[in-house]
């Protein structure tokens, strides 16, 4: 593992809650039609950076991006819809001096035997969620 560790959604509530930067590197769409972590109970506000642009092309911009909306200290928890585009991000941010963590699970979880992602994940795993960006 080239990152800090993998973190389940529940722990990496506690992680944000203790400081961490959560990074939702889901799509702009997938922010505004699904919803979005809801961290103002713990007064932390998560940041928005794509690692996927819209047609699943990379966004080459991702590091240059990141650098400018965290603190370099900060340790940042990464998240996407299952957990593994976090987990490219993850290792991408760590490569650039990060110290980073993938959210097992992402925000949707994984699809059931209908393709329906109700399985697992920060939304079924009932942590705060907000629709929109």
């Amino acid at each position: 593992m080239s990152y800090a560790g993998d973190l389940t959604p529940e722990q990496a509530w506690q992680k944000v809650s203790d400081g961490a930067v959560l990074v939702d590197v889901r799509t702009e769409a997938e922010w505004q039609l699904i919803g979005v972590p809801d961290t103002s109970s713990i007064e932390a506000e998560p940041r928005f950076v794509q690692w996927n642009l819209a047609g699943g092309v990379w966004n080459t911009d991702f590091l240059a991006q990141l650098q400018q909306t965290v603190p370099a200290e900060a340790e940042l928890v990464f998240l996407c819809r299952s957990g593994a585009r976090s987990i490219s991000a993850a290792e991408a941010a760590t490569e650039a001096g990060f110290t980073s963590f993938n959210v097992l699970e992402g925000f949707e979880g994984v699809p059931d035997a209908y393709g329906d992602r109700v399985v697992n994940g920060w939304k079924n795993r009932k942590l705060p969620w907000k629709k929109g960006a």
